[in-house]
């Protein structure tokens, strides 16, 4: 069957209208963002923010027209509100006033102004895995320890919410597109874990240049719009840094917690604080932190080296009242398991470096 393309997509968006102006979505610049990947239609449909609740038909129309062209898989649809432009003539009902006359936006199909939470039905607890800056091995830990957590009896899944760099399709050796039923899109799964990322939904060799309000809803319809099953634990992948995407994880997810990956060096630890305490200040309980690149055992020689120092990640847990929760060295295994697609805890769970996992996952199954 051939496979839909970005032209037919254009044309079949041309019919849909915006009700409240003359014209339809594609010609008035409504639509941003355009991604056709192997049948996997995505994009953002540019709205102003106080025409949201009405809004959410237009968004509807626009998956449905695509979802019938021959060769369309799966359509996702986002709700953002980068311009200010008001709207042409707002009712009352529209305008949702808030205290003191300012609108109140809802921007995304699940997300709401303040800090509603969206509702995960079937998903028992949501654990954060962050970091304050990338480079520190937190995907590497979060697959690891989302393997040892189903070796121990636990249905887990993973959300990979770094849309710039999503690298968990890589890690757990997953490939293809995902199953749609038309209204959900159905999670892949590797090594017994759920997993739903935007790198199943667009092309690997192309950047994703989306701004921080489509990154959002992009978030939101990933977790909201999967058929997660029934789940005891969803680990977030969460992106590295403590911005837009992270703080939308924090306000709008029902974290039950957060884990910090950090290297044992100072410039890494300068930066867990940081996201340590973006969490705080949300609210979200911290699990504790994890030291990876602990330190290097020499395969050949059994030398202990401290590349990056040790114990840093101790220190600063101590410091800052939460828990330690292990470390794990670093080692050439960890890396290649990763790139292969057969994390070290799947494929030599014998090895030390899976037992250090598994001790760390030992550790949060106590905490939830």
């Amino acid at each position: 069957m051939a496979r839909v393309s970005e032209e037919e997509v254009l044309e079949a968006l041309r019919r849909v209208g915006d009700p409240a102006r003359e014209g339809n979505v594609v010609d008035l610049g409504m639509i941003t963002g355009l991604a056709v990947r192997d049948g996997n239609v995505a994009f953002s449909i540019e709205i102003e923010a106080s025409r949201a609740p009405e809004m959410e038909s237009l968004r509807r129309a626009c998956e449905q027209v695509v979802a019938g062209l021959p060769g369309a898989l799966s359509v996702t649809a986002v709700l953002t509100a980068e311009r200010a432009t008001p709207p042409p003539t707002p009712s009352p009902q529209q305008q949702q006033q808030q205290p003191g006359g300012q609108q109140a936006p809802r921007i995304g199909r699940h997300g709401s102004a303040g800090n509603q939470k969206m509702e995960l039905p079937g998903i028992k607890a949501v654990v954060a895995v962050a970091s304050g800056k990338g480079g520190v091995g937190k995907s590497t830990v979060t697959v690891n320890l989302a393997v040892s957590l189903h070796r121990l009896g636990l249905k887990v899944g993973i959300l990979d919410a770094d849309i710039y760099g999503p690298s968990m399709p890589r890690m757990l050796g997953i490939s293809g597109q995902p199953r749609s039923d038309g209204d959900k899109l159905e999670t892949m799964r590797g090594h017994g874990v759920a997993c739903m990322s935007i790198g199943f939904l667009v092309d690997p060799d192309q950047p994703t240049i989306w701004r921080g309000p489509m990154v959002m809803g992009a978030l939101e319809q990933l977790l909201g719009d999967v058929n997660w099953g029934e789940l005891d634990l969803l680990l977030v992948d969460m992106p590295p840094g403590t911005g837009d995407a992270q703080l939308t994880m924090a306000q709008k997810v029902p974290l039950v917690g957060a884990i910090i990956v950090s290297t044992p060096q100072d410039i890494a630890l300068i930066d867990a604080r940081k996201g340590l305490n973006m969490f705080r200040q949300t609210e979200v309980p911290v699990m504790g932190i994890i030291e990876n690149m602990s330190y290097f055992h020499c395969p050949s020689c059994g030398h202990r080296a401290e590349i990056f120092g040790h114990g840093g990640a101790r220190e600063t847990a101590e410091e800052l009242g939460c828990d330690f929760l292990g470390e794990i060295p670093l080692h050439i295994s960890l890396r290649e398991t990763s790139d292969a697609g057969t994390p070290i805890a799947a494929s030599d769970p014998a090895s030390p470096q899976a037992q250090a996992f598994m001790d760390i996952a030992n550790e949060v199954k106590q905490r939830l």
